[in-house]
């Protein structure tokens, strides 16, 4: 068969009557020529016959047009062919087979090759509409070519390389965010013409190299005169002045406008037009005068945040979205559907329901929707314990799900991401191109942005997300919602539809259990029930059932006998058996006890060896699900104390859930709680954060927590998050809350508090980071200033900016339009005056002020003490204390003022409608206030502010006389009587000092008379009485024209100075992170030496020895014509053979180490022969005028003194290092720089690196080798250094706290578990729990990856391949057995 059909390939093309002609001869099997016909790409192949060609070859044949592709053997097989196989092709003594050498062929032109650059323009086509025919060609030009992730922010660059794909790299520039202006092209080419600064009058080239004369910029006329004996005609010219029409007239109307008052308004330029005619039109045509406006036009209120009404039920809701992403077994709520709708709309919503509502419906069909529109989603959640859990959740629900966390990566390339926050800000700043394909953000557990250490992470991701990216907010119920979405969508400039819930789905009734056995089990008060209804009966019923224990108990064994504060072990034991039979006699198991402390979680579980809630069928379910889980561990992890010990417990339905049990033993808890099997699990608090496992009954084990500090009582957010789990929708009518009351009832107050206050607000967390910092200082596009002014802190002061730029607009066209100040003659010095008279008002009141503030300004501001009073109402008028105030803040004084009678018998202002014009004798208080008429009295609450001064008299007054008076005749009735006559004999003494007084009356002196010291005070004092001094000296108050000029001209200052502070406020200036900032990195014109830093000519290193012999080398970093020098400072000496940061006065040096031995070998931060400082910033002037840094003198700043920036601003080597390092970014740099990590094996490097991640207390020097001793000690000396570098830029951080911020505890349990030790022995070396041990491990094998990460940046490949060894070394049996919810 094969032959026919070689036969008619061989003979195609051939008519059908030759073909039958054709004879074959016969030929033998071993004669016919075969060969090999390969049919297409399938792999399929025929044999057929044809003639040998001439050089004999016939295999193989294919169909394909350029035969078959090459391909080349695998090098194993051909490995085993013929050196295994053909042991003939391996002679012993014949070397001539053995080597293969291809020699190399010359190819001069391939040395001209260069890559082909992008195309700038491109071919379009037009089409006929109708047709669609083309109709012809044209070129295009294509914008932003050239744009790649080194160089551009926009996502028009290219795709960087798939291994960067997911994550990104830290030499990636980030993508745009959104909300902030992008900058287009011109600007951006116009900013680098800027930048140049180049003279071109003393900066230009003149002649050419090799050349004795070249071109002459001068000008020409400057050229022509510089040559003696000629006459230069453009000098002629120039001289000539120039014919202008009408020249004369308009000098003259010039003089004529310098003499009058008010000069003419300027004549308007001529427009351009197109003809003659319409220029005259334009001319002649009268413009319509604008409508006058009642009042200054409003801007638009800007209104981000938009708040949904789910009061109604959605009806059309399958009309409007008929053929929906996901649809859910069940019916949707109205907050649901909503939610939906505006995702369909592509907004951004903030959900904000209570705790089992159904949130996570919301973020399942955005990630329905994302698959449909075929677009991708991230999932973000505080903790990892919730990314695990979730992953499984919608790994069931929608397949295409990839999680992320800090050792885990599965599926990168799913629609679907799932990932901690951290990550996701790392993949922003990294410049990820996931990015590219986001369509939502889901954003668990917003609440979480309260946390004092990680909140910050919430807020730089919001602020970094780009414009595309549609954010989903889920929380639980916060008083909040609108605000903080109202800041998201400024900063996003989106609206964000605000959707809250109104109830719970499963109501709560709250209990109090004063039960402490059997007999007393059924002591639960209802305290709070299902409406919300807070039951006062129930309360005090508890109170008396507690008394009345207490009573028997003293009749039983003595009323003397000792009270104890807390409860015994077997009390406790009796509380939690009475209480767990009195529920299951209720029928409310499941229970969840929530208990605020680890140790007592464990000791309640392990007391409760009497209980036994499970059956025989539920014992042998949990033990077949508990060796399944179990059986991937090594046989040695089974065996551990806490495994045996969680079992026995799980199969009496018993569970603990804390951060010290074993991760798979917590998911294996969680997992049989989630059927059911687990009838009481004992938790802390972190057991509610998010997880969707609600029980029937929820305890608290007590209502005060210790939070670091010290013991509290439990806030209403966290009352009700963790109370929230009580209640099963779908199976529960009611969810039960129990307070145990073991000692005594909690006081009323508190309970009402903590059940029915408002939970906690969502506040901003945000401080500035040095990772934040430098990643935001690599790429010029962006400021630190930005990212601060976007914060949620800065939200109250930056939300008005519109407001704020309208008013300016509106005061620039108010100061335009104002007239002109007359300063001619006497009024020359009247800008002075005005200047001076506000000086001197504004540190009156500052006095005034710290007087209030003082103690013994108080004591002089006694009732009786006669003051001056300056306010609108009064000037100069003389009251007297009747009543100071008790509020501290708000500090007021009642006065009784002297003033005008008006007719109705009561008191006028003293003061009169006119502007107020001060002259001298006003402002030194020597002309005080007399009536005209008869005299009166007002009684009014005045602040310091308003009391000019304090005279040396005092008044003996009877004040609750005087104010019973004026608080009756403020009744209707007695309105029209006369005031009494203890007010009006106070009136008449101050009349008579006023009279008496034509001088004014002796004042009492701050400093000398009221002791006070305050430097403020005194110097306020002394620039008070300079002014008074010079106040007579102005010739301007002696014009008739003053009061006029004085007027306009306090105005035009009035104006000013509120423009200037509108302006402040739009500054950056005004940021409240701006002085930290400034001391954390300082960005000035050129490098200065620290006049405080010790002049130590020491090594860089914390390991140099003063006796050890030099390196005579200098470092590769200096000699290394690639690498950007270090400036050197310009004051410092010059030491030959040594490293500029040593020689640099500004650099402060490690303290040696006196036992170190010295490494000869030079830093990988200087010897990298390719490691380049990023970009460097322009000029200084122009970074300065970015970041709006005053050229003052500073302290050497934090950064900058590291050497991590450079005066400009760029980001150096370190700085890069930095980048790399998630946590305590200063320390591990400077570590690696130190070759600490370098010289020391892998397990004494991971070891020591525990201290980064280690949060639980161990002994301060736990045992181990002497290696392991030193490093702790050079350790403790770099951040000892980095704490006094930090104090000395201002930071507020006590060197305390940061060195012990560090902690040893684990040491010897890391290095021995890095030298191979099994964790049944590990966790005999410490008392820390196997969780905590767990936890700190994993954290510590990201850290190594950093420190790779930052190995490879500087080129060490000895520090790499130690953190990979060290890596693999701790990456075993139990601390990294795979999650179960991954499986």
């Amino acid at each position: 068969m094969s032959w026919r059909r070689g036969e008619h390939f061989r003979g195609r093309g051939r008519p059908a009557a030759e073909m039958e002609r054709m004879k074959l001869p016969p030929r033998g099997p071993m004669e016919l020529p075969l060969s090999v016909l390969e049919v297409g790409c399938a792999g399929r192949f025929e044999l057929i016959t044809r003639p040998e060609g001439p050089d004999g070859d016939t295999f193989p044949l294919s169909t394909l047009p350029h035969g078959l592709p090459p391909c080349a053997m695998d090098l194993a097989s051909e490995l085993e062919r013929r050196l295994l196989a053909s042991p003939e092709w391996l002679p012993l003594h014949r070397v001539d087979r053995a080597p293969r050498v291809w020699p190399r062929e010359k190819d001069v032109w391939s040395l001209l090759e260069a890559a082909p650059t992008p195309m700038h323009s491109t071919l379009q086509t037009e089409r006929d509409p109708t047709t669609g025919r083309i109709l012809a060609f044209r070129e295009a030009p294509l914008d932003n070519m050239g744009l790649s992730a080194k160089n551009s922010l926009s996502f028009q660059r290219a795709p960087g390389p798939p291994a960067q794909a997911l994550r990104g790299s830290s030499t990636n520039y980030p993508f745009w965010p959104g909300g902030m202006d992008e900058p287009s092209m011109e600007q951006i080419s116009a900013k680098g013409h800027l930048e140049e600064e180049i003279d071109f009058e003393r900066d230009l080239l003149t002649a050419p190299p090799g050349w004795k004369k070249g071109v002459e910029f001068k000008p020409q006329a400057a050229a022509l005169q510089a040559s003696p004996g000629l006459l230069p005609l453009a000098g002629l010219l120039g001289a000539l002045d120039p014919f202008q029409l009408g020249g004369s007239s308009d000098e003259e109307e010039e003089k004529g406008g310098a003499k009058a008052e008010t000069p003419p308004a300027p004549t308007p330029a001529v427009q351009r037009a197109d003809s003659l005619e319409e220029l005259v039109l334009k001319e002649v045509t009268p413009e319509p005068s604008p409508p006058a406006q009642a009042g200054p036009p409003q801007p638009p209120k800007e209104q981000w945040a938009i708040p949904v009404d789910i009061s109604s039920p959605v009806d059309d809701f399958y009309k409007r979205i008929p053929d929906p992403a996901f649809r859910w077994p069940f019916e949707p709520d109205a907050f649901q559907k909503q939610a939906i709708l505006h995702l369909e709309q592509h907004d951004s919503v903030f959900v904000a329901a209570h705790t089992s509502a159904g949130k996570t419906v919301v973020a399942e069909y955005a990630i329905a929707l994302a698959q449909k529109h075929m677009t991708r989603t991230i999932y973000t959640s505080p903790i990892k314990a919730l990314s695990n859990q979730k992953f499984r959740d919608f790994k069931n629900t929608f397949g295409d799900v990839g999680l992320l966390t800090g050792d885990v990566q599965l599926h990168p390339d799913a629609s679907c991401l799932i990932m901690t926050t951290e990550i996701l800000r790392s993949m922003l700043y990294n410049g990820s191109d996931v990015l590219r394909d986001l369509e939502w953000v889901i954003f668990d557990e917003v609440h979480y942005i309260n946390d004092a250490e990680r909140g910050v992470v919430w807020e730089e991701v919001l602020i970094m997300l780009p414009e595309h990216v549609n954010i989903i907010l889920l929380s639980a119920t916060v008083p909040n919602t609108l605000e903080f979405a109202d800041w998201i969508g400024r900063i996003k400039r989106k609206r964000i539809y605000v959707i809250s819930t109104l109830r719970r789905p499963v109501p709560l009734e709250h209990h109090l259990y004063t039960g402490t056995s059997h007999k007393t089990q059924h002591e639960l008060f209802l305290l709070l029930d299902a409406r919300g209804a807070f039951l006062t009966k129930g309360y005090y019923a508890a109170v008396e059932a507690k008394k009345e224990r207490s009573s028997k108990h003293a009749q039983t064994f003595g009323a003397k006998q000792p009270t104890h504060t807390g409860t015994g072990p077997g009390q406790e034991k009796g509380v939690w058996l009475s209480l767990m039979d009195a529920l299951r006699k209720r029928d409310q198991l499941p229970v969840v006890a929530f208990t605020f402390s680890r140790a007592r979680c464990d000791d309640n579980a392990s007391a409760l060896t009497t209980l036994d809630l499970t059956s025989s069928a539920e014992k042998s379910q949990i033990h077949l699900f508990f060796q399944k889980c179990v059986s991937r561990l090594k046989g040695s992890d089974r065996q551990l104390p806490q495994v045996l010990h969680m079992v026995e417990l799980l199969k009496r339905g018993i569970g603990v859930h804390h951060s010290g049990i074993l991760p798979i033993l917590k998911e294996v808890v969680e997992m049989l709680f989630s059927k059911g099997l687990v009838k009481i699990l004992f938790a802390t608090e972190t057991f509610a954060m998010g997880v969707n496992m609600p029980a029937r009954t929820v305890v608290f084990d007590s209502v005060r927590k210790h939070d670091g500090s010290g013991f509290r009582d439990l806030l209403p957010g966290e009352y009700i998050q963790m109370a929230g789990r009580a209640g099963r929708r779908g199976l529960d009518t009611t969810g039960m809350v129990i307070v145990l009351c073991k000692t005594r009832v909690p006081e009323m107050a508190d309970l009402h508090r903590m059940m029915l206050g408002k939970p906690t607000q969502l506040q901003s967390q945000f401080r500035l980071t040095y990772t934040m910092i430098l990643n935001l200082l690599r790429v010029e596009a962006l400021r630190v200033e930005d990212m601060m002014k976007r914060s949620f802190s800065e939200f109250h002061s930056r939300k008005d900016s519109q407001a704020h730029e309208h008013a300016i607009a509106q005061l620039s066209r108010r100061l335009a339009a104002m007239e002109e100040v007359d300063t001619s003659g006497q009024l020359s010095d009247l800008p002075e005056y005005c200047r001076a008279v506000q000086e001197l008002r504004e540190t009156r009141r500052l006095i005034q002020r710290r007087l209030a503030e003082s103690a013994s300004g108080l004591k002089a501001l006694a009732p009786g003490r006669v003051v001056i009073v300056n306010n609108p109402a009064h000037r100069n008028a003389l009251g007297v204390i009747l009543q100071v105030s008790s509020d501290a803040a708000n500090r007021t004084f009642t006065t009784l003022v002297l003033c005008e009678k008006s007719p109705e018998g009561g008191g006028t202002g003293g003061g009169s409608p006119t502007p107020e014009v001060p002259f001298p004798d006003d402002l030194l208080l020597n002309k005080l206030f007399l009536p005209e008429g008869p005299c009166g009295h007002a009684v009014e609450q005045l602040g310091p502010c308003e009391l000019a001064a304090l005279t040396g008299k005092t008044l003996r007054v009877n004040a609750e006389r005087i104010l019973e008076d004026v608080k009756k005749r403020q009744m209707p009735r007695f309105r029209s009587d006369p005031p009494g006559p203890s007010a009006v004999q106070a009136a008449q003494e101050l009349l008579r000092l006023a009279e008496g007084g034509a001088g004014g009356l002796p004042r009492l002196d701050p400093v000398g008379a009221l002791q006070l010291k305050e430097l403020a005070v005194v110097e306020g004092v002394m620039r008070l009485r300079r002014l008074e001094e010079a106040l007579p000296g102005f010739q301007c108050v002696h014009s008739s024209r003053f009061p006029q000029q004085y007027v306009r001209q306090a105005e035009r200052l009035r104006l000013r100075a509120e423009l200037e502070h509108l302006r402040f406020l739009l500054s950056d200036q005004s940021l409240l992170l701006l002085p930290e900032y400034q001391q954390r990195v300082e960005v000035s014109p050129a490098p200065r030496p620290c006049p405080t830093a010790p002049r130590v000519p020491a090594t860089r290193g914390g390991e140099s020895c003063p006796t050890a012999p030099r390196v005579p080398a200098t470092r590769a970093r200096e000699s290394c014509p690639t690498a950007l020098a270090l400036r050197p400072c310009p004051t410092a000496p010059r030491v030959p053979a040594t490293r500029a940061r040593e020689s640099c006065p500004t650099a402060l040096a490690l303290r040696p180490c006196p036992t170190a031995p010295r490494v000869p070998a030079t830093r990988a931060r200087e010897s990298c022969p390719t490691a380049l400082a990023l970009r460097p910033r322009p000029t200084a002037p122009r970074v300065q005028q970015r970041l709006q840094v005053s050229p003052a003198p500073h302290p050497p700043q934090v950064l900058r003194a590291l050497r991590y920036v450079d005066a400009g601003g760029a980001v150096q080597l370190a700085g890069r290092v930095a980048c790399e390092i998630s946590n305590h970014e200063l320390l591990l740099t400077e570590l690696v720089f130190d070759n600490l990590l370098t010289e020391l094996r892998p397990e004494e490097s991971v070891a020591l690196l525990s201290c980064l991640v280690c949060q639980s207390k161990g002994p301060a020097e736990p045992p181990g080798p002497s290696v392991l001793r030193k490093g702790m000690e050079r350790i403790r000396a770099v951040a000892e250094r980095i704490a006094l570098l930090q104090r000395e830029c201002g930071l507020r951080e006590s060197v305390e706290d940061f060195v012990a911020q560090y902690n040893f505890g684990l040491v010897e349990v890391v290095y021995e578990w890095a030298r191979g030790m099994p964790f049944a022995e590990i966790a005999r070396l410490t008392e820390v729990q196997e969780g905590i041990i767990v936890r700190c491990i994993q954290r510590l094998d990201e850290t190594c990856r950093d420190v790779r990460n930052a190995a490879r940046v500087i080129g060490e490949p000895t520090l790499h391949a130690k953190m990979e060894q060290a890596s693999n070394l701790i990456k075993r049996d139990i601390v990294f057995a795979a999650s179960l919810y991954t499986q």
